[in-house]
């Protein structure tokens, strides 16, 4: 990816800044050695922190280069793929289940990220991905199949 003309771009032993990525060398708290932070521009806090190789003096750390700022923006973007999905699986689940006549139904349990209000939905649909039923609950609320049956044929959470 060629860089905008605008874009800042940093390319130093132990900085690089680059395709809205910082990759910043530092000195390993938890020992003698080195360890590499990538930040996103914007950014508070890293989204990955792992150790860094030493330079062939054995006391300084082996420069950053273009190919290994590749290599952590791939790990840092994977990581943030994988905390967007296990959130997203975390306020949101769905099971099937039968309805008394033999048709599947879907339930759906989604919590609303609100500090103030927490709050989540379940919301039972048909086959064709009508709405049957949907009522607010306790972001608490545990979906089973038992809960889901008991929501879908009574209402009742």
């Amino acid at each position: 990816m060629e860089p905008d003309a605008d874009e800042d771009v940093t390319m130093e032993d132990r900085l690089f800044k680059k395709a809205g990525w910082i990759a910043r060398v530092i000195k390993n708290e938890d020992d003698d050695g080195w360890a590499v932070e990538m930040t996103r521009v914007g950014d508070s806090e890293p989204v990955l922190v792992a150790p860094w190789t030493m330079g062939r003096d054995k006391k300084n750390p082996k420069p950053l280069d273009a190919s290994a700022f590749a290599t952590w923006v791939k790990a840092a973007t994977e990581t943030l793929m994988r905390h967007e999905q296990a959130e997203r699986a975390r306020l949101h689940k769905s099971l099937e289940i039968f309805g008394a006549d033999g048709a599947r139904i879907r339930v759906d349990f989604d919590i609303a990220r609100d500090e103030d209000d927490p709050l989540a939905v379940l919301a039972a649909f048909d086959e064709m991905g009508e709405l049957l039923r949907s009522e607010r609950v306790s972001p608490m609320f545990k979906l089973s199949a038992a809960s889901a049956r008991r929501f879908v044929q009574t209402g009742e959470t």
